[in-house]
């Protein structure tokens, strides 16, 4: 049987891998510079704390959260 914690984080890293590939698509973006970006982010935090139940948005909705809330990310 699968833990539900596991289960949790496997989602979340499955939801963090979508959202940085979107985002390096979305903005033009070598895929490492889109991590870096995203790890350096409040969203970042606040998907690991499962605040809000943030994790459970669409990952596309969140790269457009996260370019319109966090624009010095991208400077």
């Amino acid at each position: 049987m699968i833990e539900k914690k596991k289960l949790e984080r496997t989602y979340k890293e499955l939801l963090e891998e979508k959202l940085i590939n979107h985002l390096a698509v979305e903005k033009n973006l070598p895929i490492r510079q889109a991590m870096d970006i995203y790890y350096r982010s409040r969203l970042s935090q606040q998907i690991n704390d499962g605040v809000y139940g943030i994790e459970n948005l669409d990952y596309r909705y969140l790269v457009q959260d996260l370019i319109e809330n966090e624009p010095e990310l991208f400077c």
